[in-house]
């Protein structure tokens, strides 16, 4: 069988592309990373004389002495427990919000699809929010610096998952109703198990936001046993300035939970992301 020279154009076209998007992420993304992983493997005195060079002897204990140095385990449990519960409730919210909305089971269906969309391109009122917080006494403890935090899965998982539930036949909900299956236990062991790359596309965007969030620790915690990685490892610079390797170090123990994250759900992400903004 021969191909035709149109096909061979529009597939030497389409590995060029390809190959040009591999470029543009090394060179806009593994590089940077590749970077400061060779950076944080470093001495210090190395750092100085060749920034660029390749580390030689391997330096691991870097990555050690800015744990400790840093305190990053009270940190880093605090990142866990933000990102953890912010985006458990964040799924479960809009998830309960989105099902009706997408059946338009409620009235004013389509008016609170655009209101949840618009607060997708409004900014976050930071001042407002702080008021707020004082008010309820949310500000400078766990709870409240979680429930501060739904409003990213609030809005864009709303708007994934509407999309995602139309695409699951209304026939479903009709037989859920005739076998008494409830609400609840509807969602809970049908629904939710067939929207799992929505749940992906959006636990992972809930969770790299609350994770590298720098503005909310600033603004809405005082106490440093409270302060996430991001707010730790600022003040971890502000006391290492001068030693590039172990801020290197810190910053890498940052990322490397979010890229191991990326990794292992990325099959999940475009898929998710596609069939919401498709069927929406």
């Amino acid at each position: 069988m021969t191909t035709s020279p149109s096909l061979r154009v529009r597939q030497r076209t389409a590995w060029g592309a390809f190959t040009l998007a591999a470029l543009i992420a090394v060179i806009f993304y593994l590089g940077p990373m590749l970077y400061l992983l060779s950076v944080a493997l470093q001495t210090p005195a190395q750092f100085l004389n060749n920034p660029v060079a390749f580390p030689h002897p391997i330096l691991w204990s870097n990555f050690a002495s800015a744990w400790n140095q840093a305190t990053m385990g009270t940190y880093f449990g605090n990142s866990v427990l933000y990102a953890f519960f912010s985006t458990v409730f964040s799924l479960l919210f809009a998830a309960l919000l989105a099902f009706p909305v997408s059946r338009r089971y409620v009235r004013g269906s389509q008016l609170i699809y655009l209101f949840f969309l618009a607060g997708i391109f409004l900014p976050v009122g930071l001042i407002p929010l702080f008021i707020e917080s004082r008010m309820l006494g949310l500000y400078n403890n766990q709870v409240g610096y979680i429930i501060l935090h739904l409003q990213y899965g609030l809005t864009f998982g709303f708007f994934i998952f509407v999309g995602y539930f139309r695409t699951i036949p209304t026939e479903l909900d009709e037989s859920a109703a005739i076998d008494g299956c409830g609400y609840f236990h509807y969602m809970w062991s049908i629904l939710l198990p067939l929207i799992k790359p929505a749940l992906a596309t959006v636990g992972i965007y809930v969770a790299i936001n609350v994770w590298n969030d720098l503005i909310g620790p600033v603004v809405f915690l005082a106490s440093n046993s409270l302060y996430p990685l991001t707010r730790g490892l600022y003040t971890f610079y502000g006391s290492n300035q001068s030693d590039w390797t172990l801020l290197a170090a810190g910053v890498f123990i940052v990322a490397a939970p979010l890229i191991i994250a990326f990794i292992a759900l990325q099959r999940y992400l475009v898929a998710g992301a596609v069939a919401g903004s498709l069927k929406s």
